[in-house]
């Protein structure tokens, strides 16, 4: 099976420099959700880490692309 590279990435997340690792289809997948909405990586950041449920980004970023994809394929 092929190994998934994880990326990581620097940013900053209501003014406090923290660092996310993510797999690079969920960076592609949070870049696309951002364009479509007119918004910019770190607005879309700050905006899964004020909802998320889990103490974890990386794990509520790859949640939020998840569910933006399970949404448009009409999935419940």
């Amino acid at each position: 099976m092929p190994t998934t590279a994880i990326i990581k990435r620097s940013v900053m997340l209501n003014g406090v420099k923290t660092s996310v690792s993510l797999e690079e289809a969920f960076w592609a997948g949070l870049k696309d959700i951002a364009r479509q909405r007119g918004k910019t990586i770190a607005g879309m950041l700050s905006e899964i880490g004020a909802s998320k449920n889990t103490g974890n980004l990386s794990s509520a970023i790859r949640m939020f692309v998840f569910e933006h994809i399970r949404r448009r394929s009409g999935q419940p």
